[in-house]
């Protein structure tokens, strides 16, 4: 069996494929090969036979192809975002944004290409030393679903720019966009082998990606229980890792916060992408002197919302991406009715009739004052349900926001430096914003604290991390 994407036929050779369905309406839209482990091995092998080739071109040329990669990506927007949106379930105007978010990693890590300097050092008699960075060699990406075509991005600019090829597999639920990009990129100029895609299942796929012992380093975008079992098998070969995993992002509203604007930026924090994104606002903590009027205003625009498919003009959130994202949601949201005593003012249940029957659609949800213990203060919420609690001074703001596991992103609202003075220097988190949440430029560094993770994505970091030092001494 035989499919294409962007002119590109795909095959399976074991003739297994994956079904591809639109979320919002369980139509399938394509499918791709089911791949396995002898799939990982020739997209190894075609890596390194063109690792020598494209580690030798100069970083400039590099980063021009990623530019020009760019502007073809620009070129065609429109088609890239109705695909994303087709097979992932966000809003057209979501997608959109973040498909001119991939091409903007690009345009930026083409913009730092003469980072890649190397250091002469002066050892006073004793000598000279240089000091240069190579490229690791064959990398791999393992990506969720969530995101794909921004992660991508986060994944493949810097490995390419610093001159290494990579494996890169996608999610087996949202492959399409990311197999087209990787066409655009090859169309601008990007030679065969140096970014190789393989679909398929994380158990077989993924899990041997992590076990291969040619691929020196993986970049790992998911969940922290998957995170701590990639972590362990990398240890066999003791290879380079960045893990960017779960979060359970607070957000604090201050007593002189400009309340309209906290508002708005809670409704999109939260329920940008249906709420599932790893910086989603996913605890609000509101002062108590103007709780009640906050509260108030978040859910007259929670139930403003316009829930629907994605494609459809108007659409503010789409649909759950899939069976397992919705399930777990409605389990959750079942022990919150039994267990966790806070008062559910906005949603709480699946969404019914005509236009909702075929798709995974939740209602956009707030809880008031749930109980300490809830679930939704103690795991990560993957999905459009926001906990929202009142408290009264810095302090106990500042404990509830550390108060998880996590430790990816935290916002504060407020007009009073001294406050976000206070905030930044304590609370644990990667990434901390100031009156938003939720945007991550490609100019940060972009990782968590306890268990959201280990490594950078994004800025310079992100692209040291993908080269090694190498130093000549010099003895006169």
């Amino acid at each position: 069996m035989e499919m294409r994407i962007g002119g590109r036929e795909l095959q399976s050779v074991s003739g297994r494929w994956i079904p591809v369905t639109n979320p919002a309406n369980g139509e399938e839209i394509g499918r791709v090969p089911r791949g396995e482990t002898s799939d990982v091995d020739l997209a190894v092998d075609e890596a390194e036979t063109a690792f020598d080739s494209w580690a030798s071109r100069t970083i400039r040329e590099r980063g021009m192809i990623l530019v020009k990669g760019a502007a073809h990506v620009r070129q065609r927007v429109d088609e890239l975002s109705r695909l994303l949106t087709a097979e992932q379930g966000k809003p057209l105007k979501e997608a959109v944004d973040e498909i001119r978010g991939f091409a903007n990693i690009l345009e930026y890590f083409n913009g730092i290409s003469g980072a890649m300097q190397g250091d002469l050092i002066n050892l006073d008699r004793a000598g000279d030393a240089i000091v240069v960075r190579k490229p690791i060699g064959v990398c791999g990406a393992i990506i969720p679903w969530n995101m794909p075509a921004i992660i991508m991005g986060w994944k493949i600019a810097p490995a390419l720019l610093a001159g290494n090829t990579m494996v890169f597999k996608p999610a087996s639920v949202t492959p399409l966009t990311n197999l087209l990009l990787a066409e655009i990129l090859e169309t601008a100029g990007l030679p065969p082998g140096v970014l190789n895609i393989v679909t398929g299942r994380g158990e077989d796929v993924g899990e041997e990606m992590v076990r291969h012992p040619a691929i020196r380093r993986i970049s790992f975008t998911g969940d922290t229980d998957t995170g701590r079992v990639i972590r362990g098998l990398a240890s066999d070969h003791l290879k380079e890792l960045s893990l960017e995993l779960g979060g359970s992002d607070p957000m604090v509203v201050w007593k002189d916060a400009d309340i309209e604007r906290a508002v708005a930026g809670a409704v999109r924090g939260r329920f940008y992408n249906a709420g599932q994104t790893c910086t989603a606002v996913k605890r609000l903590y509101v002062h108590q002197e103007i709780a009640g009027e906050f509260t108030k205003r978040l859910a007259k625009a929670v139930e403003g919302l316009r829930v629907g498919n994605g494609l459809f003009q108007g659409v503010d959130m789409g649909p759950l991406c899939g069976s397992l994202p919705k399930e777990r949601i409605v389990q959750l949201m079942d022990e919150v009715h039994s267990e966790c005593q806070g008062d559910i003012i906005s949603g709480g249940s699946s969404l019914t009739g005509p236009e909702y029957d075929r798709g995974y659609f939740f209602a956009p949800t707030i809880v008031r004052e749930p109980s300490p213990d809830c679930v939704l203060l103690r795991t990560e919420v993957f999905g459009p349900v926001l906990p929202v609690i009142s408290f009264p001074d810095l302090d106990s703001a500042i404990r509830h926001a550390n108060d998880t596991n996590y430790g990816l992103g935290a916002s504060i609202w407020t007009r009073d430096l001294s406050i976000v003075k206070e905030f930044f220097s304590s609370v644990q988190a990667g990434l901390v914003w100031v009156n938003r949440h939720q945007v991550v430029p490609p100019e940060l560094p972009f990782g968590g604290v306890k268990e959201s993770g280990i490594g950078r994505e994004n800025g310079i970091d992100a692209f040291y991390s993908y080269t090694r030092t190498k130093s000549l001494y010099i003895g006169w």
